[in-house]
């Protein structure tokens, strides 16, 4: 099955919910924080879209196993309090917040496109009847997000993670690009380290 098959597949199983894959011939971003990790933020459908870059001294493949295993997530990110396996590729994410705001979650069905030299990880809001909802967390009923790993050289990866930025809830409007850099710094810090972490044990 030659890749424009495959790239087609990709597509059309994809055709559910908010689809960030296009963001990437998105030129009008917003720069919040600029350094070894950059964010911004741009508007797509209709939705507040955050983008974190950054270059990791990490082979892709190795990069790739840590994103896609998601049950591992409470292990690495460190706001992620449960990664729950709902059907075939469908996973609920709880997530922690600071004090005073609820926690929040979200279930998404995700896909994989594997290239040559690019890997890439995109997810979308779903229904799913075993995803229930703690009293005390509020579902992100569009969440969405793509990871795009460009392999560079043997041991350093281009590293984006965009996703959609809104926490709704209790969470006030003024306070989301700050949520954001924060978000897109930690995140991949604590991939970072993970794979540190795991390359030296």
């Amino acid at each position: 099955m030659n890749q424009k098959v495959i790239t087609l597949l990709f597509m059309v199983s994809l055709s559910f919910g908010l689809d960030l894959r296009p963001i990437q011939s998105i030129q009008n971003w917003n720069i919040l924080q600029s350094g070894s990790i950059t964010i911004e933020w741009t508007e797509y459908e209709g939705f507040l879209i955050s983008r974190a870059e950054t270059m990791l001294h990490h082979p892709m493949n190795e990069i790739a196993s840590v994103i896609q295993n998601l049950k591992h997530y409470p292990d690495i990110f460190k706001r992620v309090t449960a990664a729950r396996q709902l059907g075939s590729n469908v996973v609920q994410i709880v997530l922690d917040m600071p004090f005073p705001f609820d926690g929040r979650d979200y279930i998404i069905k995700y896909q994989i496109e594997k290239l040559e030299n690019k890997w890439i990880f995109v997810f979308s809001a779903v229904d799913h009847p075993l995803g229930i909802l703690d009293p005390n967390h509020v579902r992100l009923p569009n969440a969405a997000g793509i990871w795009i790993l460009t392999e560079q050289e043997a041991n350093k990866t281009s590293v984006t993670y965009a996703w959609n930025g809104e926490l709704l809830g209790n969470f006030p409007d003024f306070a989301l690009h700050r949520a954001w850099i924060t978000q897109g710094t930690e995140v991949l810090n604590w991939l970072d380290q993970a794979l540190s972490k795991k390359n030296s044990s």
